[in-house]
């Protein structure tokens, strides 16, 4: 067993592992108990385990928990505690999701797209995230508002 300190969303937690290779992922989701990360493909394909860390897109499916100590770790719960982020109101505005599973994941690349710098036609072109239910249109309008 080992003791993590990690900060996630502004919150510093102590969070006791059976394995420091752990994917921050479950981490997020199982010990802490944010569950907007979603799993998707375990792979780092699908894109729905998006977070960033200290402001870089990560996959959290394959990032090793122990790879997140002394660094700031933002999920979808954490991007804004009012849904105020330009992506986020982007997304209601388009009326971006239909099952909405892999829309976290979506939203926090684009919100690293921003942090970024990139506009618009840029953030789409960073876009990679696998969505099921198909709003890659939705998904386009929302971006170009950005």
């Amino acid at each position: 067993m080992a003791t993590l300190q990690l900060n996630v969303n502004g919150q510093n937690y102590a969070v006791n592992v059976s394995n420091p290779d752990m994917p921050l992922l479950w981490v997020i989701r199982d010990l802490i108990g944010l569950t907007g990360t979603k799993y998707g493909c375990g792979i780092e394909v699908c894109g729905a385990c998006t977070v960033l860390i200290d402001g870089q897109r990560e996959h959290a499916c394959v990032f090793d928990a122990s790879s997140a100590v002394g660094k700031k770790v933002v999920t979808i719960e954490g991007l804004s505690a009012d849904s105020s982020h330009p992506a986020q109101k982007a997304w209601v505005a388009n009326q971006v999701p239909q099952c909405g599973y892999c829309q976290s994941g979506v939203i926090m690349t684009v919100a690293g797209a921003m942090k970024a710098g990139h506009h618009g036609s840029e953030i789409l072109s960073e876009v990679k995230n696998l969505c099921v239910c198909g709003t890659y249109q939705r998904i386009r309008q929302a971006a170009a508002m950005l």
